[in-house]
């Protein structure tokens, strides 16, 4: 048994914090001037409600008397980190997720120096603007009446330590979650091993229904903080850019989709430094098929258990790409 007194700090798990901080703020700087690309028509936003579930992990050698002893005088309590979070909302001028985790977990380092290190993590709550009467006979967005939706949203996450005073970015990444997508047609799953406990029957067309989680990481984390907005990346061009893949493609798998989304995403952004995917296949299954005309089909939903993958992806896989790519090309001339 290690003694606790000679253990070494690098090997033990120390941490505590508030998660499920909600937080929304009205009228936040606009999101404006990113980078425009073809599969989306996000150009920005205007923040006018920004909301956020906040979650706050904080690090600190010091911390360890309140574990060991009962001794809670170095302790920041979790309420009065709630607080911090929510207090710092009023003073950010950013406008990105992004932005405000590593302006308020800086202040939280910059505050409390008892915290060596800081893991701030949040997931956009988004809204939607609803149509209002323009009083031209059509409908406007109003900028003031939104709808609470549970569609996909954006996330984010730094990791702050302290280096010689300064605040260092040991991690980062950004995402979208909650994609849910339905293809109706033009999606296969066939080649796949066939043996003693095979029994899904190969489909060359199937309604594939899926989940997805996209993050990405940057070459220079403080891209994600939005103050260069030409080099952020904002999670709805992401998922755009997933539905316009899934729609131009014929993929033989989940597999396949996810590589040829994340192929794009890196084409569209050398900033980044990889693309990474969760998936999961919630495709409905036949009920009638055969007898009726053309592609229609009655579906039912699936039951438990579904598959998943995960997979990441660099530059590198770009640049493969590329290369089969031209030796097609030289093949075929």
């Amino acid at each position: 048994m290690i003694d606790d007194d000679t253990r070494d700090t690098d090997e033990r798990t120390m941490n505590y914090g508030k998660e499920h901080v909600n937080v929304y703020r009205t009228y936040a700087t606009p999101l404006t001037g990113v980078r425009e690309i073809p599969e989306s028509e996000f150009t920005g936003k205007p923040n006018t409600l920004l909301g956020m579930e906040v979650r706050a992990q904080v690090e600190g050698e010091e911390f360890l008397p309140s574990f060991r002893d009962g001794d809670n005088s170095k302790v920041v309590a979790t309420d009065s980190m709630k607080n911090f979070i929510l207090h710092h909302a009023g003073e950010y001028e950013g406008a990105t997720v992004e932005g405000f985790l590593h302006y308020v977990g800086s202040a939280f380092l910059d505050t409390y120096d008892q915290m060596e290190a800081v893991r701030m993590s949040a997931d956009e709550l988004p809204f939607d603007e609803r149509p209002v009467p323009d009083g031209e006979g059509g409908f406007e967005p109003s900028d003031l009446v939104y709808r609470v939706t549970d569609d996909e949203s954006a996330h984010g996450e730094y990791y702050l330590t302290r280096e010689n005073g300064d605040i260092v970015i040991e991690d980062q990444r950004s995402g979208v979650t909650g994609i849910e997508l339905v293809k109706v047609k033009d999606n296969s799953f066939v080649g796949y091993v066939h043996d003693e406990y095979t029994t899904l029957p190969e489909r060359e067309n199937r309604t594939l229904y899926i989940g997805l989680d996209i993050f990405w990481t940057y070459d220079d984390p403080e891209a994600a903080l939005g103050e260069t907005p030409e080099e952020y990346v904002p999670a709805e061009q992401v998922r755009d850019i997933a539905q316009v893949v899934f729609h131009e493609k014929d993929v033989n798998s989940i597999q396949d989709l996810i590589y040829r989304i994340g192929l794009r995403v890196l084409e569209r952004y050398p900033q980044l430094t990889e693309v990474s995917f969760e998936a999961n296949n919630q495709t409905w299954l036949g009920v009638r098929t055969d007898d009726l005309e053309g592609d229609a089909k009655v579906l039912r939903e699936p039951p438990r258990p579904t598959g998943f993958q995960q997979f990441s992806m660099d530059h590198g896989d770009l640049e493969a790409e590329g290369g089969a790519r031209a030796e097609a090309g030289a093949e075929a001339e």
